[in-house]
């Protein structure tokens, strides 16, 4: 092969690489969500949630053949988000909240992979192997859903994602099963970074939202946890807080009700907003 071959082949290849990047919609904005139960699904979605919006896609993370959605394809935004029989998310109203206040010519995708009752451990890649090894029984089956990988799938997932959209955040509702851990911030400074790099993003391009568990309002018993997720900002400096005030909770003091879901998405939404990364 001489040299002028040699030189039109690379040409022809940065064009067709090129192109592949512009098949990227800009206005196709995808967050990815992860964390345990309160993230997962756990409160019980009414009518009023499964009104579909076409602008609002999510991209099933596993098999779901009783709704007839396959891993790795984008199917509308409709409850569950995350497994095939979890309930209402953060995320729902999250979507939601900002395509009431977006342009019509932008859609928002979410991937959600949660895992009630999981330490923030199980997303750091560098752990997760032992974690799932001495996971509790009740685990399992959630843990297997992922191939025993969630921050594995996560990652998977983002990837397929990519090839349709931007990621322009990424939000975390987790630290029920960290409640007091002062160490907390910085393990999510790991996975956070693992993520922004295993998916070449920049962080001041991907702000990371993390939510408060339930109030104290709402005599919640994880309500200690907020003053160490509070300090997150300090640690990651791309991080930002969303707060549970006004997200109703239900009679076990540790999960939303419905109507506290809705309200902790759309806080979720506004924070974003306030940052004026959602144009």
């Amino acid at each position: 092969m001489n040299k002028k071959v040699a030189l039109f082949l690379v040409s022809i290849l940065s064009m067709i690489s090129l192109q592949l990047c512009y098949a990227q919609d800009p206005n196709f904005h995808i967050y990815l969500c992860f964390g345990q139960s309160n993230m997962e699904g756990h409160g019980q979605f009414e009518p009023q949630d499964t009104i579909a919006d076409p602008r609002f896609r999510v991209l099933a993370a596993v098999d779901c053949p009783d709704i007839n959605r396959v891993k790795g394809e984008w199917y509308k935004a409709v409850p569950p988000l995350s497994r095939c029989h979890t309930g209402l998310t953060p995320a729902d109203y999250f979507g939601k909240t900002l395509l009431a206040n977006l342009a019509d010519s932008i859609q928002v995708g979410i991937i959600n992979v949660s895992v009630g009752g999981c330490h923030i451990q199980l997303f750091d890649k560098d752990s997760t192997s032992s974690y799932v090894q001495k996971a509790p029984k009740w685990m399992k089956d959630m843990l297997a859903a992922y191939d025993d990988d969630p921050y594995g799938r996560l990652i998977e997932m983002a990837k397929v994602a990519q090839k349709d959209g931007v990621i322009r955040g990424i939000l975390l509702h987790q630290g029920e099963s960290n409640v007091g851990d002062k160490f907390w911030p910085y393990k999510v400074k790991r996975v956070y970074e693992h993520i922004l790099s295993d998916l070449s993003l920049k962080a001041e391009q991907t702000p990371l939202l993390v939510g408060e568990m339930l109030a104290a309002e709402e005599w919640g018993k994880c309500a200690g946890m907020n003053e160490i997720i509070r300090t997150i900002p300090q640690v990651i400096p791309t991080a930002h807080i969303v707060s549970s005030k006004d997200c109703e909770g239900i009679a076990d003091l540790i999960h939303f009700s419905p109507a506290g879901y809705r309200q902790l998405g759309k806080n979720y939404a506004f924070t974003l907003m306030q940052l004026d990364r959602t144009k």
